[in-house]
Formats: C-alpha cells, structure tokens, sequence
C-alpha cells in the first residue's frame, strides 16, 4: 500500500488518541458536579444584595 497504508494507519492512531482524550474529560468533568466553593458563594450572596458589606466581610475573615 505504500504511502496510503502509512496515512492511514497514522489517521488511525490520531483517531484512538482523540477518543481516549475526549473520553478522559468526558469522564473527569462529568465525574463529580461541580461544586462552588464557600468563598465563591459569599461573593455571590452580596453580588446579588442578600448579605451587607459588613457582614460579607465578617464571614470572609472568618472563611480564611
């Protein structure tokens, strides 16, 4: 097969090594949900105007 036969086993080893890639993060990001964490949350609430600037700032100290 020459040439051809080389291509094409090399478009073969590019495909498995997309599918194992694309199955890996696949699973990882899909895996656990995510999760915000404390702090990001904090920052949400007073964004959003539920929680004061005193108290944002009391909890924030307190998280660290």
């Amino acid at each position: 097969m020459g040439i051809a036969g080389f291509v094409l086993v090399l478009l073969l080893v590019v495909l498995v090594i997309v599918v194992i890639v694309a199955g890996s993060r696949w699973i990882w990001l899909h895996d656990e949900p995510r999760r915000d964490n404390a702090l990001d949350i904090l920052k949400q609430r007073y964004a959003r105007g539920e929680i004061g600037k005193g108290e944002f700032e009391r909890v924030k100290d307190d998280l660290r």
